[in-house]
């Protein structure tokens, strides 16, 4: 069995990481730490650019020889608000300092030096729905294609109300072959409301030699590297989760799976 679920390994400090060594890909990292008033956290971006997103609460920022100060207004993501968010790119540091409680998301890919740190959000992001019926749900786009603001990370938060699907119809990016498909690896962030409840992911192939349908539940991760991969948010429990994509190509291109092809 593939190991696409990842389960927080603490409740305090950095609780996830995962490397394209880890996920046995090549683009994509993803790292979050869970910060208490008054607590730090430093990294060197290396080969990396990276998207800072200020989960919920609020941290001062050092990033790229700059002071960024005081990031991020909710305390709660399911407030549903515009995330505070950091650009910092390849070959840089960034230090942040916990003023309140908060939980920061560090998202990664390979950098190429096209961009200088800058600040994304909350200015800018509007959430906006998508999808109809019970197929709806509702985005934070912080850095999609259409934001020239990254060498390579493509970076979004959706909303799934309870009782509706998410990520769907089935549809894979899994292939380099522009403009038909492009190849982007991702990551699920996952937080649900409330926290002790549970949503339904599958990961799956058009031949289902992968197939794989994971219970998610408040911070999990789950790693996409090929095929299809809905969500589901039960009757009672909303849906949060973070996506990051990466690959060769900085474009968003995907197919749908050929039994919901009509729905798209």
């Amino acid at each position: 069995m593939p190991d696409l679920l990842k389960k927080p390994f603490g409740t305090h400090g950095k609780v996830h990481q995962i490397t394209p060594a880890d996920a046995g890909w090549r683009y994509v990292g993803f790292s979050l730490y869970k910060l208490r008033a008054g607590e730090t956290a430093s990294e060197q971006t290396g080969d990396n650019e990276v998207i800072l997103v200020v989960v919920e609460g609020k941290a001062n920022f050092q990033a790229a020889g700059q002071d960024w100060g005081e990031l991020g207004s909710r305390m709660n993501v399911f407030e549903k608000t515009p995330p505070h968010c950091l650009y910092v790119p390849n070959g840089s540091d960034w230090s942040v300092e916990a003023t309140t409680d908060c939980t920061i998301a560090v998202c990664a890919a390979p950098g190429l030096g096209g961009h200088k740190a800058r600040r994304i959000g909350p200015d800018g992001i509007t959430l906006t729905a998508r999808g109809e019926g019970t197929n709806t749900r509702y985005i934070n786009n912080i850095a999609m294609e259409n934001e020239d603001y990254c060498d390579s990370l493509l970076v979004t938060e959706v909303f799934t109300p309870a009782g509706h699907w998410s990520s769907y119809p089935s549809h894979r990016h899994d292939e380099d072959d522009f403009p038909r498909i492009t190849y982007l690896e991702e990551t699920y962030y996952h937080r649900i409301n409330p926290a002790d409840g549970f949503g339904i992911q599958r990961v799956y192939t058009d031949d289902l030699t992968l197939d794989e349908t994971m219970a998610v539940h408040d911070g999990d991760v789950v790693c996409v590297p090929r095929g299809h991969h809905p969500c589901g948010a039960p009757h009672g429990f909303e849906m949060y989760y973070l996506n990051v994509m990466a690959g060769p190509l900085r474009k968003w291109r995907f197919v749908a799976a050929p039994n919901v092809e009509h729905l798209m």
